[in-house]
């Protein structure tokens, strides 16, 4: 305990948290796969080259349904893991593919403060200043992988999510570009869920208590 208040080692991983973030991350290198051999197949016209793609997409389909399995499988097999999958998933636009997404490659989730989890993942917009000149402020930096899947949740999620949506089209009603609002909503649903898994609260409970 003594050496600990000293060094102040960070928590490790668990060896369930640690497979998972494998699984995830060969997820999106099979889906990387597919998008590059599904581009091909639009140009070809050979007719052995296109039969040769499409048996290759159909391998990749194969390979992703097999590791979604596995990274269901090792959700479940772990109670932290598991409870936390129950509550992002309780949030609408909020998928098993993102929640696994967020717990293999965003263990901080839950645990940091609002500013802290934005800058994180690389939507909290830093100012561009030199001297007098000041520029747009723009998003940079973060986790890629997290960005980009929560990019597509915060799409989906202007669509089923009221809370998201009302929030999308009061910036757009603003003039705000799309993009910009769309990464506001990002920002926004990150946020949300950090409060989510800090206070164990799935999102139909959070959202009555925000109501109250």
């Amino acid at each position: 305990a003594h050496f600990a208040s000293i060094v102040q080692p960070r928590p490790r991983q668990s060896d369930e948290s640690a497979e998972l973030a494998e699984l995830v991350s060969r997820r999106s290198q099979l889906c990387a796969l597919r998008t590059q051999e599904a581009n091909r197949l639009e140009t070809i016209r050979h007719k052995q080259v296109r039969s040769s793609v499409q048996r290759m997409l159909k391998t990749i389909e194969k390979q992703i349904d097999t590791i979604d399995r596995l990274i269901r499988e090792c959700v479940r097999s772990d109670e932290d893991l598991s409870s936390k999958d129950s509550i992002l998933q309780s949030t609408p636009g909020v998928g098993p593919n993102t929640s696994a997404m967020l717990l293999s490659h965003l263990p901080e989730l839950g645990t940091l403060n609002r500013q802290q989890i934005a800058a994180l993942v690389g939507v909290a917009p830093w100012d561009r200043r030199s001297g007098t000149w000041k520029g747009r402020s723009r998003i940079w930096g973060g986790r890629k992988e997290v960005r980009n899947m929560l990019y597509m949740a915060a799409l989906t999620a202007t669509r089923c999510n009221h809370q998201i949506r009302v929030f999308y089209q009061r910036l757009r009603g603003l003039g705000k570009p799309a993009k910009l609002a769309i990464t506001a909503c990002m920002r926004k649903l990150l946020v949300i869920l950090n409060i989510m898994l800090r206070d164990n609260t799935p999102w139909r409970i959070q959202n009555d208590l925000k109501n109250s």
